[in-house]
C-alpha cells in the first residue's frame, strides 16, 4: 500500500501527462482512471442544498450511470456521500453491495432484497454488466464534498481500496480550490439550476413541497425513459405543465408528443 504522499505523487504524475487543454475537473477524472486502472468514471459534487451536480464524466457508461442515480435518487455514488464510505457495487445477475469504512475492509456486504439502492440494481445491466462500481467520497475536510466514481470490467483496480480514498481526498481538495468547476456559470451548475426552476414552477402548479415535486420530476423521467434535465428542460420551456394532469396521473413525454 502506497502513502499519501506516494498516492499523491501518482495523481500529480498522471496530472501532468494530460495537455491543459481541458477544465481541471476533467484533467483530474481522467488522471484518476490512470492510476486507478479504471474504465471509465465520474466526479459529482453533492452539496446539500443544490442536489447532484456531475462536474466530469469521462465516457457514455459513466454518464448514464449517473444520469440513472439522478433520475432515482439513489446508488452507490449517493451513499457514499450520505454515509462517508467507500461503496462498491456489482452489476450483474448476482448483484452485491460492499460497504466499506474508510477503505480498509471494515464494513458490511448486502445482497438481493437488502440492497440499499435495488432500484439501481435492477436497471444498471441495461447500462453495462458486468462490471463493477466503485464510489469514493471526498472528504477533504473530514466531510464529503463529493464523490469519485469509478467502473472497471474486472471488478478490480491498480490500487487499494485505501489509497483509492486518499486519492479521492486530494481530489477533492483540489476540487475547492478550482474556482472554474465551482463557479455559477459552469455548464452543470446551469444545469442544475434549471432542475430547480422546474421543481419550483411544479410547487407552484400542484402546491407540492419541495421533496415531492422534485420526486415527481423523477417519476416523469423515469417513465419517460430520459434524463432528469431533459424533463426539467421541458417544464421551464412550458412544453410539459403538472397543472392539467388529473391527478394520480402522470403522462410520459412520448405520450404527450403522441397526443
Amino acid at each position: 500500500m502506497a502513502d499519501d504522499a506516494g498516492v499523491l505523487a501518482l495523481l500529480a504524475a498522471a496530472v501532468a501527462r494530460n495537455a491543459d487543454v481541458e477544465p481541471l475537473a476533467a484533467r483530474l477524472c481522467r488522471a484518476c482512471l490512470e492510476v486507478l486502472g479504471a474504465d471509465g468514471g465520474s466526479i459529482t459534487l453533492l452539496p446539500a442544498s443544490a442536489g447532484q451536480l456531475t462536474v466530469c464524466t469521462s465516457d457514455v457508461t459513466s454518464a448514464r450511470f449517473e444520469d440513472l442515480q439522478d433520475v432515482l435518487g439513489e446508488g452507490p455514488t449517493r451513499m457514499a456521500h450520505t454515509e462517508g464510505r467507500v461503496v462498491v457495487a456489482a452489476v450483474d445477475g448476482e448483484s452485491f453491495v460492499d460497504v466499506v469504512l474508510d477503505g480498509d475492509g471494515d464494513g458490511h456486504h448486502l445482497t438481493g432484497e437488502d440492497s440499499p439502492f435495488p432500484m439501481f440494481l435492477e436497471l444498471a445491466p441495461e447500462v453495462a454488466a458486468p462490471v463493477t462500481v466503485f464510489a469514493f467520497p471526498m472528504r477533504p475536510g473530514g466531510n464529503a464534498i463529493g464523490v469519485l466514481t469509478c467502473h472497471a470490467a474486472s471488478g478490480e483496480l491498480a490500487i487499494s481500496l485505501h489509497d483509492c480514498l486518499r486519492l479521492a481526498d486530494a481530489v477533492g481538495a483540489a476540487l475547492l480550490g478550482d474556482r472554474e468547476s465551482l463557479s455559477a456559470t459552469a455548464p452543470g451548475w446551469r444545469e442544475r439550476a434549471k432542475i430547480h426552476q422546474a421543481t419550483g414552477m411544479v410547487i407552484a402548479q400542484l402546491g407540492l413541497p419541495a421533496e415531492d415535486a422534485l420526486a415527481l420530476l423523477r417519476a416523469h423521467a423515469y417513465a419517460g425513459g430520459v434524463t432528469l434535465d431533459e424533463v426539467a428542460e421541458r417544464v421551464v420551456a412550458r412544453q410539459l405543465s403538472f397543472a392539467t394532469q388529473a391527478p394520480g396521473s402522470t403522462p410520459t413525454i412520448e405520450e404527450e408528443e403522441e397526443s
